[in-house]
Order: structure tokens, then C-alpha cells, then sequence
């Protein structure tokens, strides 16, 4: 220890550490480097978390059409926007760039979303400088371990780049807000042409956005923020906002045109609404009627948290104490998340992977209502919401990823497809020549078959009504109910065997030609002994259109 005399006084002073040529207190360096460790150890766990055994989980029916896209994109050399898809161009290119650079498989598939979901981590974690770094750590931890953000954050479907974009929304708001620095205006400009690029939910997201300015303002009129939050002097200019609103305008067109390939698509930028419109509202078989609250409101989402996040649901009831005089930052965070709550109760169409862009505003909210609490309890209250949260994770996507009574595991393939895709899939490893082997998909429903069988040349595809009469294909899938119809149409002699391919449709038979796959099944008899006599088909090679 060092000290100075004042007087008769001595004033302890800490020890002086040098860092890099510079002193520093030893306590300040302790806490910086605590508050590191900190950040760097959330994200190692969201990193492991979501990137460990990657590849456990079947690909997902929107997977399987998401990459079908990619690949089409090898063909046509740019993805054509539907605006009946009611999802932008982002991830399609993303999915496009891993697996040209990485392959076609799981883990190149998954990577682009895996990055998202980590950046969103990232993404909370730097909010320290709006609302602390105790409530940032604990925001970042929650969705670290979050059932839903690791679960969907390990699916190559678009949510976590919508997450990531309205966090980046939040981030240029509060800057602009408390700053008024001109890269918050850019953070603000970015964030906005993300979720554009993303997905059409992002009119709801920015309604709230904006109606939670105006709930602020009037809250504040009754019951003042304490302490209050006036709005800083702005440092940019009109100037500034014709360049961030230039520079998301042609970004949002370069992608939509297909770097500029179609500019007949751009219209779907609008159009995509009425369409979308129709869908929220008929539901298209994704209602959740039994979760009905009062009239249209629904308690579905409330119903979620109950059972995987109990962060965010801590969350939702810590926001009521915002209503007293309190911060306003956190006040406007706290409002945006209930008002996109209340949005989409009341849309009827609901898929549980929505969920990750409810829960990020509760976990700020929770976060800086613990902070208020003594040190011991706070550490009690955290340890029991973070750990529930891993457990579930861990549980959930490692033991439970295909389990049909787990809410978020929604049209999720069966790990039991593995019997009808693995052995074609292990010839063609044997022998690369098998992919050129004619194959047949005779179902109703068939995603994600086309993408797993994308690197397959002769692969045709089916329904009952257009089953040859005649097929002689190395390999055939066939739904259950059909199975009949193209047994008594196999030319050659086959092996049968049952297999699942996802929830809510019907159970699979494969059909294996015994000349092909007698030494995977260690040279077993047939099962099923074909038509000889008949005449032998082309294949069809057609790839279908999700």
C-alpha cells in the first residue's frame, strides 16, 4: 500500500499496477478485468452451447426448404424473392455463402444462424453503456442459456437475424437518445435495413418502436422518470440522415433484386403485407386456440415462458414496477416488450420459434430490477433463473430435440429418418458414382428430402397420383399409405424397411435395391421380390418447388 499525508490524516491509496506502461489502481484493474471475464464467459457459453454437436438434430422442414433455396441460388445465380414467403433475402444468401465456402451439410447450413444467435449475445452484452454492467451481464447470460435462443439459435431458420437487427434498432434509439452521436443514427439505420432484409414481422416490431415513445411521453406526464432521460443534442445533421437512409435503401435493393438481377421482385417489398396479412389472420393451421385468453387475446407465449424461460417471465412481472417513477431507459425497453407481447397474442398464426423476438426486452427489464436488490439475493434469484435456463437448454437440444411433447420442437424431423436417408447417404460417401443412381420420394410431403439429397442427380419425386407404373430406382421413400402401390411397381428385388420422417406426417417405408445395398445389410435375403418382366423407366429428375 502507498498513502499520502493531509495534516494529521493519512489517506490510504491502492496499490499501483502497471499495465502496458500506465498505472493503474489494482482495484479498478480488478473490476475491468472481472467485468472481462465476465463478458468473455457468457459468450464462450452461448458459443458451446450452440455450436456443440451441431449436427445432432435432423434438418427441420423450413431448413430443408431454406437450403433447397441455396441451392437453386448455384443454378440461377441469385435468389428470386417471393413475397409469399414471408421472409426476405438475408439468410438465403447467407446459407448460400457458407455452404459454397464449407459444403452441403448440417453444420454449413446451421453456421450462418449459429453466428446470429452469438452476435445477439454480443449484442446485449454491449447495452452496458444504457443500463450498466450488472443488468447487461445478466441479460446477456439469460439469452446465453436460453432454451428458445439456443434451440432456434441451432436451426438455419431467419429469427436470430431479426433479433439481431432490432437489437441494433434498440441500441441506435437509446444512442440517439442519450448521445446523439451520428454512428448511433448509423446504428439506428442499420439495424432497421436488417430486419427489413429479414423477416415482414418487422412492421409490428416498429410500430412498437415507435408507439412505446409515445406511451413513454404520456406515462411520464403522470408519473415522471426518475431519474429522467432528456433526450441529448444531436450531432448530426439532415446530411447525415440522407446518407444512413441512402445507404439502407440501396442495401435493401441490392438484396431484394437479387444483386440487381430482377428488379421485377422489388415490388413484393409491399405487396408481401396483404399476403402475410391473410396468413396472420387465417393462422394457416398454426393457431393455438387452446391457449385463448379473452376474445382474441392469447396467453400462448406467456404459456412458453412459464415452461423453458423463466428470465423473460420474471421479466414480463418486474416491468409492472416501471410503471412507478423509475428509469427511463428501462421504462421504454419494458414497454416495447409488452407491446409486441400484446401484438402477437393477438395475431392468430403462431409458430414457437417467434418467441426469441418476444423475450430479449424482458431480460433488460429483469436484469435492472435485480440490480435494486441486495447482493445475496440478487445472486439467489439469478443463479435459479440462469440455471433453470441451462438445464432446459441442455436437456431440450441434446436429449429431447425430437421429443413431440416438447412445445419448441414443432414439425421437427425424427431422428428415426436417419433409416431411410443413411444408407443411400453412405454409399454415396463409399462410392461418390452412387449420386448418379436414379432415386424416387413418392409422399404427400417430402421437406427436407430435397436438400438432403441435394447432391443426388436423379432423385425424382412423386405423389400417389404419379407414381410410375414401373420403378426401378436404387432407392425409394415412400409414405406408409403408399407403400403398397409401389411395392407392386419395383422391378427388382428390394429390401423394406420402416422409418419416420417428422411430426404430423404420415409413418415411411424405404425400399433399398438389393444389387446396390446387399453389403450394408450384410448380404440379407430381400424382402420384397420385383417384376422382373417389366419394363425398366427413366428416372425422374425434376427437383420440386417447396
Amino acid at each position: 500500500m502507498w498513502s499520502v499525508k493531509i495534516g494529521n490524516a493519512r489517506r490510504a491509496r491502492p496499490a499501483l499496477v502497471i499495465r502496458a506502461g500506465a498505472f493503474y489502481p489494482s482495484g479498478v484493474t480488478s473490476r475491468r478485468e472481472k467485468g472481462w471475464l465476465a463478458v468473455a464467459g457468457i459468450l464462450a457459453l452461448a458459443v458451446v452451447l450452440r455450436l456443440w454437436a451441431l449436427d445432432v438434430k435432423p434438418a427441420h422442414f423450413d431448413e430443408g426448404v431454406n437450403g433447397w433455396f441455396a441451392d437453386e441460388m448455384a443454378h440461377t445465380g441469385y435468389y428470386r424473392y417471393d413475397p409469399t414467403n414471408y421472409h426476405g433475402p438475408l439468410h438465403m444468401y447467407a446459407v448460400f455463402v457458407s455452404q459454397s465456402l464449407l459444403g452441403r451439410d448440417l453444420w454449413a447450413l446451421r453456421l450462418p444462424a449459429v453466428l446470429a444467435s452469438v452476435l445477439c449475445v454480443a449484442m446485449v452484452l454491449s447495452f452496458r453503456k444504457f443500463f450498466g454492467a450488472w443488468p447487461a451481464n445478466v441479460a446477456g447470460l439469460l439469452m446465453a442459456v436460453s432454451p428458445a435462443y439456443v434451440f432456434y439459435g441451432r436451426y438455419s431458420i431467419h429469427e436470430s437475424w431479426l433479433v439481431l437487427g432490432l437489437l441494433a434498432v434498440l441500441y441506435g434509439i437509446l444512442g440517439l437518445w442519450e448521445f446523439g452521436r451520428r454512428r448511433d443514427l448509423w446504428w439506428l439505420g442499420g439495424g432497421a435495413a436488417l430486419c427489413v432484409l429479414t423477416k415482414e414481422t418487422y412492421a409490428i416490431h416498429f410500430a412498437c418502436f415507435a408507439l412505446a415513445g409515445a406511451t413513454l411521453w404520456l406515462l411520464g406526464r403522470v408519473i415522471p422518470s426518475r431519474p429522467a432521460l432528456s433526450p441529448a443534442a444531436q450531432e448530426w445533421d439532415r446530411r447525415d440522415l440522407a446518407k444512413v437512409s441512402a445507404a439502407a435503401v440501396v442495401v435493401i435493393v441490392i438484396f431484394y433484386s437479387g444483386f440487381l438481377l430482377d428488379f421485377s421482385a422489388l415490388p413484393g417489398l409491399w405487396t408481401t403485407f396483404l399476403a402475410w396479412f391473410q396468413t396472420g389472420v387465417e393462422a394457416g393451421g398454426h393457431e393455438k386456440t387452446s391457449f385463448d385468453l379473452v376474445g382474441p387475446l392469447n396467453y400462448y407465449w406467456l404459456a412458453l415462458m412459464g415452461r423453458y424461460e423463466w428470465g423473460a417471465l420474471a421479466g414480463v412481472v418486474a416491468g409492472l414496477l416501471y410503471i412507478r417513477p423509475s428509469d427511463a431507459k428501462v421504462r421504454y425497453t419494458a414497454i416495447c416488450g409488452a407491446g409486441a407481447l400484446v401484438a402477437y397474442s393477438l395475431v392468430p398464426y403462431k409458430t414457437p420459434w417467434c418467441v426469441i423476438s418476444l423475450l430479449w426486452p424482458f431480460y433488460f427489464v429483469v436484469g435492472s430490477a435485480l440490480f435494486h436488490l441486495t447482493p445475496w439475493p440478487r445472486r439467489i434469484v439469478l443463479v435459479v433463473l440462469a440455471g433453470h435456463g441451462l438445464w432446459a437448454s441442455v436437456d431440450l437440444n441434446y436429449r429431447k430435440f425430437d421429443d413431440e411433447n416438447e412445445p419448441y420442437v414443432y414439425v421437427q424431423t425424427f431422428r428415426e429418418v436417419a433409416d431411410g436417408i443413411n444408407p443411400p447417404l453412405e454409399l454415396a460417401r463409399r462410392d461418390p458414382r452412387f449420386r448418379h443412381q436414379p432415386g424416387a420420394i413418392v409422399m404427400g410431403s417430402y421437406y427436407p428430402l430435397p436438400w438432403i439429397f441435394g447432391d443426388f442427380t436423379s432423385v425424382g419425386y412423386y405423389t400417389g397420383e404419379s407414381v410410375p407404373a414401373q420403378l426401378d430406382s436404387a432407392f425409394v421413400l415412400a409414405d406408409e399409405s403408399l407403400a403398397d402401390k409401389v411395392q407392386s411397381a419395383l422391378v427388382d428385388d428390394y429390401y423394406r424397411r420402416p422409418f419416420r420422417l417428422r411430426s404430423g406426417a404420415d409413418k415411411c417405408v424405404a425400399f433399398f435395391r438389393v444389387r446396390e445395398f446387399s453389403p450394408l445389410f450384410d448380404g440379407a435375403p430381400p424382402d420384397v421380390l420385383g417384376n422382373r418382366d417389366a419394363a425398366r423407366p427413366p428416372a425422374e429428375t425434376a427437383l420440386p418447388a417447396p
